[in-house]
């Protein structure tokens, strides 16, 4: 699920961004390689102009020089001279390519791309600037260490990430996460929590590459979107209400969801006009600004706009809260200073942030290479972003993610590489090296305004409302994520977020829908009475279709769901067919209830028979030793085969 975690910097996600990434030419430029969509042939049609030869794309570099190989590239029109590109031969460089891919676009880079990487690059700091700063804050920690985030994991990923232009760095969705984990754990143990702050981005890290490392990319899966809807929800509540003090001008000093709302009303009357009044200028441009000029990116609009009223009306000596200088240079990397007990209580929350950074990025990632029509490779993925993560640990940083709307914004302004992401982290760091200063005006109130409209972009209420139409369970799966979020916790959400996917994969397995068949008229095969009432079924057979594995958990449902049938059926069938196609697997449990329930009905006169088993299902029946209960005439290749012999039998007037 791509989610923009930003506000007013979504030019590249309409149509005028389907529109670019259809226009754009491939990997060689105009004339280059191109690769037909679904046939593994390119087509050669000539050098571009200028008499400069295509450069070869990597092994199956797929039209993006920072795809994997294998990726598939943007189509093109099929010419004369087709040849399959296979790339250079394996050795060391393929393997270090297949772990670097920035080593890849190093060495098929192209001048033509040049331009567009750098402005590209120039535009996306204008970006990164202010929202480093504000989701530092978010997570409670000095605005200059989302700088050196922002910086760090841009180069981290740019060596080790596949994806073209995805755009790494802090995150609104992790802000409360990290300062949920780190400020108690600071205030009770006296860590600094700079310090604390890097060492959970280490341990971040070192969970992201271990997972890339043993191919773990489907833990993503483990929050299943209702949930994942519902979290990022109740992040959003309390972000918002975490945040209206700062865009009132004024502190509070209180936890929990309704302790801050209420700190946040009895305070009202230290609200500081003229605080309140850039906080709201800002977002005013940041929700109004991409209606009426969608390529402008209205965060950097708003932040040029509150310095400019700052520095004009000398807000700061009106007790308007405002950045201030930030330190000038880049700190040295340096393991952070934690005592093994600190990072002990932080591995819990590491696992949560883990999770949804994973799931941030994949999705993300997934969606930008569907447009653009490449693939990329979810393990290399986890190792991109565990490097960025383990590099921020490094240098005073904090866990980060991606960033849908960055991407996007990265996406229309021309990127074709992660130069663009080097080019970005280029600015930000002139920045801190040789203008400090730029952003001392910068008001408080107008970094909650960013933060405000991230969070807003975290409320998917369409979603919810799609869910609540079609399907009323997994409504409630997305509102008790919401409520656990908002009401108990952060860290206790995720945790929450993770056990309610888990039971619901348990509550389908375990209450799977099953269905009665029979055979409309004029409709070929047998299908569930609930929807075709007036279809035929034969008096003295009973097809039953089971919708899931048979194990430990439902083997007895599904004995239940047996006996009934036989029981209420008139006349009392001597047959009783399992439409067993669903069937993928069988347990040891399962394998001995339908041994006793074989038993059990042929006592009453009643014989049980399988259609449509599978094989490796009918295999694991012969190994648990149900052979000789299940004889081979009991199975049947279709629900139809097995009707025919039922009405074969009948008519011979052999018994059932």
């Amino acid at each position: 699920m791509g989610r923009e975690d930003d506000v007013g910097n979504e030019a590249g996600a309409g149509e005028d961004g389907r529109r670019d990434a259809r226009a754009a030419p491939g990997p060689a430029g105009p004339g280059g390689p191109r690769r037909r969509a679904g046939v593994g042939v390119t087509r050669d049609s000539g050098p571009p102009p200028g008499g400069r030869p295509p450069v070869p794309s990597a092994p199956g570099a797929g039209g993006h020089p920072g795809a994997p190989a294998g990726a598939p590239g943007p189509p093109g029109r099929d010419g004369p001279g087709a040849h399959v590109d296979r790339g250079p031969p394996p050795g060391a460089g393929s393997r270090l390519e297949a772990w670097f891919p920035g080593a890849r676009v190093l060495r098929t880079y192209q001048r033509a791309w040049l331009p567009r990487d750098l402005a590209a690059g120039l535009v996306l700091s204008a970006l990164l600037v202010p929202q480093g700063m504000a989701y530092a804050e978010l997570a409670g920690l000095p605005p200059s260490t989302g700088l050196y985030t922002t910086v760090v994991a841009l180069l981290a990923y740019a060596a080790v990430g596949p994806s073209p232009y995805l755009v790494l760095g802090p995150d609104s969705s992790l802000g409360p996460m990290i300062a949920a984990a780190v400020l108690p754990l600071a205030a009770a143990s006296g860590a600094p929590a700079v310090a604390l702050a890097g060492a959970l981005a280490l341990l971040v890290g070192l969970l992201c590459t271990g997972a890339g490392a043993a191919r773990l990319g489907f833990v993503a899966d483990l929050i299943s979107k209702p949930v994942r809807v519902g979290y990022l929800a109740g992040l959003a509540v309390t972000i918002v209400v975490g945040q209206l003090p700062k865009l009132f001008g004024y502190a509070t000093d209180a936890s929990g969801l309704l302790g801050e709302l209420r700190a946040w009303w009895a305070a009202l009357d230290e609200t500081n006009p003229a605080a309140l009044t850039v906080g709201l200028l800002c977002l005013a441009i940041l929700f109004g600004l991409p209606r009426v000029a969608p390529r402008v990116p209205a965060v950097a609009v708003a932040m040029v706009a509150a310095v400019a009223a700052s520095a004009g009306f000398g807000l700061a000596a009106r007790g308007v809260p405002v950045v201030g200088v930030l330190p000038q240079g880049f700190p040295l990397p340096a393991l952070p200073g934690v005592a093994l007990a600190d990072a002990a209580l932080l591995a819990v929350a590491a696992v949560g942030i883990t999770l949804v950074a994973i799931g941030d990025t994949i999705s993300t990632s997934a969606g930008f290479a569907s447009r653009a029509r490449y693939d990329v490779d979810s393990n290399q993925e986890l190792r991109g972003i565990g490097a960025a993560n383990l590099l921020a640990g490094l240098f005073q940083g904090f866990p980060v993610s991606t960033s849908g709307s960055r991407t996007a914004v990265a996406e229309q302004s021309g990127a074709k590489t992660q130069l663009t992401g080097l080019v970005a982290a280029g600015a930000v760091t002139a920045m801190l090296l040789f203008a400090p200063g730029l952003v001392r005006n910068l008001p408080q109130s107008a970094l909650a305004a960013v933060i405000l409209g991230a969070s807003v972009r975290l409320f998917d209420a369409a979603t919810l409302r799609r869910l609540w139409r079609a399907r009323r369970s997994e409504f409630l799966l997305a509102l008790a994520s919401l409520l656990g979020v908002a009401l108990v916790g952060v860290l206790q959400g995720i945790v929450l977020a993770v056990a309610l996917s888990i039971l619901g994969i348990f509550l389908r397995a375990w209450r799977p829908y099953s269905a009665v068949l029979g055979q409309p008229e004029g409709v070929a095969g047998y299908h569930d009475l609930e929807r075709y009432p007036e279809a035929r079924q034969v008096p003295g057979l009973v097809v039953l279709r089971w919708d899931a594995p048979l194990f430990f958990a439902n083997a007895g449902l599904f004995r239940d769901r047996v006996r009934q049938l036989v029981a209420g059926t008139h006349p009392a069938p001597s047959w009783l067919v399992v439409a067993a196609e669903p069937v993928t697997d069988l347990d040891a449990t399962a394998a001995d209830v339908l041994l006793a329930l074989d038993q059990e009905l042929r006592a009453r006169g009643v014989r049980l028979v399988f259609a449509e088993l599978k094989d490796p299902v009918r295999d694991r029946l012969v190994r648990y030793g149900l052979q000789e209960a299940i004889e081979p005439l009991d199975v049947f290749p279709t629900v139809e085969a097995a009707v025919a012999a039922f009405s074969q039998q009948r008519a011979a007037g052999a018994p059932a």
